[in-house]
């Protein structure tokens, strides 16, 4: 298991953005060269994990607990393969493109060991917006990203450090439930009766899901 590469973003004026400032980060392309990695504080006031990478919409994206981005670039070769075009690493935002990681099947609260320093935490999957849908110029993006189920993760940075491409990436913890990504991700978007499920990863998860889990169980039990 593996970091295939480390991606920054620069923020960009682009046409096709949700961002009323009319500028995204999501262009993220591979350095190579070490990157600081560590907490950036709440979400509405902290930005990316990663020193040097751009968050431009603070109150959908960046934070504690969406420090940091990351794909399989397993999942990336699918889509590949189904839309006919290459996807560099980078290609759908992630500020980390992994390989030997099954990144969606992942649990919430799973902990990453990336290099010597640095250990992420696993808290949700990456939902869709417009801004993706038009960064890949893919018609339906949207609702196709959403069927597939893979959406990628988000991690909190548990322990901070320097990161670069190559690095190896150890799983230093797995939780004893059976919440993953995927799930978590299908509970957020199209199937919210498995939301109270999601209360076994606890504190873990994110906590707007956490929060929208304990308000669906609390309207419509278990």
């Amino acid at each position: 298991m593996e970091l295939l590469s480390v991606n920054l973003g620069r923020a960009k004026a682009v046409a096709y953005t949700d961002n009323p400032e009319g500028v995204t980060g999501i262009d993220k392309r591979p350095v190579d060269r070490p990157v600081r990695v560590s907490a950036p504080g709440p979400k509405g006031i902290g930005g990316s994990g990663l020193a040097g990478d751009a968050v431009c919409k603070l109150q959908h994206h960046g934070g504690d607990d969406q420090a940091v981005y990351a794909m399989a670039r397993e999942d990336l070769d699918e889509w590949e393969r189904e839309l006919g075009r290459t996807l560099a690493d980078g290609a759908f935002g992630e500020n980390l493109t992994t390989r030997g990681l099954d990144v969606s099947g992942a649990l919430i609260g799973e902990r990453w060991r990336i290099g010597p320093e640095v250990v992420l935490e696993i808290t949700s999957g990456r939902i869709p917006c417009r801004t993706f849908q038009g960064h890949l110029d893919e018609k339906g993006w949207v609702k196709r990203f959403t069927q597939r189920g893979a959406p990628g993760a988000y991690l909190r940075v548990i322990a901070p450090g320097e990161i670069r491409a190559g690095d190896a990436v150890e799983v230093v913890h797995r939780p004893g439930h059976d919440v993953t990504v995927a799930l978590a991700f299908r509970a957020a978007t199209t199937e919210r009766a498995l939301l109270p499920r999601l209360l076994a990863a606890g504190e873990a998860l994110h906590p707007e899901l956490l929060t929208a889990a304990r308000e669906y169980r609390d309207a419509y039990g278990s």
